[in-house]
C-alpha cells in the first residue's frame, strides 16, 4: 500500500464512518439513556417487572451499538490525525504501521455497517430454525443434518446458544425434520438470509457406484416473538394432531402420543414438536414456534407490498445457495451472486462472510 492507496481508504471509510452516524444517530442514543437514566431513579418504574424488563433489554442494546459506534468513530479519527502527523514529521515508520493496520480498521468498519444494516424490528431477536430435508431420501437427510452442524458451529463460534425444539431422526442417517432456537444479540438478524433452498452437489457416500448426487434441504428461519408482539391464534383457526413420538427403539420409544402437529388452516403453515414427554409442554413449544412463523409470514408479505412484488412470490421455496464439492468445490450465493472456495470451512461455520454478502447486497438492492 503506498500514500496515494491509503489516502483513498481514509477518504471511503471516512465517508462510510459519516453514513453510519446519520443512521445510528448517537446523539438521540445519548438522549434516550438518559430518558431510561431518570426512569430507572423512579421507584415506580420497578414495580412493573415486564416494563422494566423491556426496557433494561432496549438499554442494553442501544448502549452496545453507541459503544461500538464511539470506538469505530475514534479509531477512524485517530487514523486521519496519526497519518497527517507522520506525513508532516515524514516518520516511515508511524506511515508503515497504520498501513499495516489498514485491514483491521476496513473490518471494523465493516462490521460497523452490519450492525446498522441489522437495525430491523426484529433483528435483535432469537432466531428459530428449521431444516426440512427434500425428495432423496438417506441423501437429503444427511444433507439436512449437514446444514444443521453449520448453524450449531456458526452459533458456537458467536457464543450462542442453541436449543432443539423439535428432532427427528433419519431412519438410515441424517434428520427427517429439526427445529432449534438460537439465542444471541442480533440471532435473526443474521439468520434471516438463510430462508430459502439450499443446494448440495457432491459424490455420495450412500452410493456404492460413487456417482454424483444432487440434494435440497429448506431452511426456515423466523424471529422468536416476545410478548410485546400479539399474535392471536384461536382454536378454530388450527388443526391439532396428536400422534407418538419416534425414538431410537426398544425402552426409547413414547409409548403415548406426546408429540404435536399444528397445521395453521388459512396460510397451511405446519409445525410439530416431539421432544418432550408432556404433551402440554410440545404443544406450548409448538405454539411458540407457530407464532414466530406466522409473524415472519406478516413480515415478508409488509416487505412483499413495499416492494411491489405479488404475494404469490412470497415464501421459502426459492433456491438461494449451491454447495459443490465435486467435481470442484464452490458454495455460490444467488442473491450476492459471490462464490467462495473454501466449502469445509464454510461447512465447519464459517458463514459470516457470506451472510454479511447477502445483507449489504440487499441493502443496495
Amino acid at each position: 500500500m503506498d500514500n496515494y492507496e491509503y489516502t483513498e481508504l481514509l477518504k471511503d471509510i471516512t465517508v462510510k464512518m459519516g453514513n453510519i452516524g446519520g443512521v445510528v444517530e448517537p446523539e438521540k442514543i445519548k438522549t434516550r439513556l438518559k430518558q431510561i437514566e431518570e426512569l430507572e431513579n423512579n421507584q415506580e418504574f420497578w414495580n412493573d417487572a415486564s416494563y422494566a424488563a423491556k426496557i433494561q433489554k432496549e438499554k442494553t442494546q442501544i448502549q452496545r451499538k453507541l459503544d461500538k459506534y464511539n470506538l469505530a468513530n475514534d479509531s477512524v479519527t485517530d487514523a486521519v490525525e496519526l497519518y497527517e502527523m507522520a506525513k508532516e514529521e515524514s516518520d516511515e515508520e508511524s506511515i508503515q504501521s497504520l498501513y499495516d493496520d489498514a485491514p483491521a480498521l476496513e473490518n471494523q468498519i465493516r462490521s460497523m455497517e452490519i450492525e446498522v444494516l441489522l437495525s430491523g424490528d426484529s433483528d435483535s431477536n432469537n432466531a428459530i430454525l428449521s431444516i426440512h430435508p427434500g425428495a432423496g431420501g438417506t441423501e437429503s437427510q444427511d444433507w439436512a443434518e449437514m446444514l444443521l452442524r453449520m448453524y450449531k458451529k456458526w452459533a458456537e463460534k458467536r457464543d450462542f446458544s442453541v436449543e432443539v425444539l423439535d428432532y427427528q431422526a433419519g431412519e438410515e442417517a441424517g434428520i427427517k425434520d429439526v427445529s432449534i432456537i438460537v439465542k444471541g444479540e442480533n440471532a435473526y438478524g443474521y439468520l434471516k438470509v438463510e430462508n430459502g433452498i439450499h443446494r448440495l452437489v457432491r459424490i455420495s457416500p450412500f452410493d456404492s457406484n460413487a456417482k454424483r448426487h444432487t440434494s435440497f434441504s429448506s431452511v426456515m428461519v423466523s424471529p422468536e416473538i416476545d410478548d410485546n408482539i400479539n399474535i392471536v391464534i384461536e382454536d378454530k383457526d388450527i388443526r391439532v394432531d396428536t400422534y407418538r413420538a419416534s425414538g431410537a427403539g426398544g425402552q426409547h420409544v413414547n409409548k403415548t402420543e406426546s408429540a404435536i402437529r399444528l397445521t395453521h388452516i388459512e396460510t397451511g403453515v405446519v409445525v410439530q414438536c416431539q421432544n418432550d414427554r408432556s404433551q402440554h409442554k410440545n404443544k406450548a413449544t409448538a405454539m411458540k414456534m407457530l407464532k414466530s412463523r406466522l409473524y415472519e409470514l406478516e413480515l415478508e408479505a409488509q416487505k412483499a407490498k413495499e416492494d411491489g412484488i405479488a404475494k404469490s412470490d412470497i415464501g421459502w421455496g426459492h433456491q438461494i445457495r449451491s454447495y459443490v464439492m465435486q467435481p470442484y468445490q464452490q458454495v455460490k450465493d444467488t442473491r450476492s451472486n459471490e462464490a467462495y472456495s473454501n466449502i469445509s470451512g464454510i461447512l465447519d461455520g464459517d458463514i459470516d462472510a457470506m451472510i454479511e454478502g447477502v445483507l449489504i447486497s440487499m441493502n443496495r438492492g
